[in-house]
């Protein structure tokens, strides 16, 4: 990740999170609970993210106390690259190794992990 797209395990992990959230914007508190990360860790690397350009920060809508992270349109355009150079990782390093039949395995395991029961011969989701 870092070799092809100058991102921290981190930094791709808070940009995969801003992705995923209403309007990709999240509370800078639940972007460090997230990442396992102090809340003085978070503030330093989105603060790096946004003089990249990735993300901005912002007051939270719901209180005048509260500092959001926002994606960017370059946020937005670095994570959708490394999310598949990620998931091709995850492909050619993981999943290629396995059979059809441990895949399968594989997803049901995944399944009871996200509380739910897959679906007969459902194939994992990568």
């Amino acid at each position: 990740m870092h070799a092809e797209h100058e991102l921290s395990l981190s930094a791709f992990e808070v940009l995969m999170f801003l992705e995923d959230a209403p309007e990709h914007r999240m509370r800078m508190s639940e972007i460090a609970d997230r990442v396992l990360l102090s809340r003085s860790g978070c503030t330093r690397l989105v603060d790096r993210l946004a003089r990249q350009g990735y993300v901005t920060r912002c007051a939270a809508t719901t209180d005048g106390r509260g500092l959001n992270a926002q994606l960017t349109d370059a946020g937005l355009k670095k994570i959708t690259a490394a999310r598949t150079t990620h998931r091709e990782g995850i492909r050619r390093y993981f999943l290629d190794r396995l059979t059809t039949t441990d895949q399968i395995v594989l997803g049901d395991i995944w399944a009871r992990f996200r509380g739910r029961e897959a679906e007969p011969h459902e194939s994992p989701a990568v």
